[in-house]
């Protein structure tokens, strides 16, 4: 149970966990944070947050991702 904001483990695992991941599969995991932050706004706000550092971690792998892509290739 997530009582806490995200800790400094939490973004090294999630961190080595997205660099093992596909795009597609980072893509998805964004999404899902992103709805998971949306049902708990308003009801708790550390869950919310939470949820939304887990997305922004997935979504900084992707995107050191796609800088090294020529632009047609790169994933949105």
């Amino acid at each position: 149970m997530i009582q806490q904001h995200a800790t400094s483990e939490h973004f090294d695992r999630w961190e080595c966990h997205a660099k093992t991941l596909d795009s597609y599969s980072l893509r998805y995991i964004v999404s899902d944070c992103h709805k998971a932050a949306d049902a708990m706004r308003g009801w708790n706000p550390a869950r919310e947050g939470f949820y939304l550092d887990q997305a922004s971690t997935y979504g900084m792998e992707l995107t050191r991702r796609n800088r090294t892509l020529p632009p047609a290739l790169r994933n949105r």
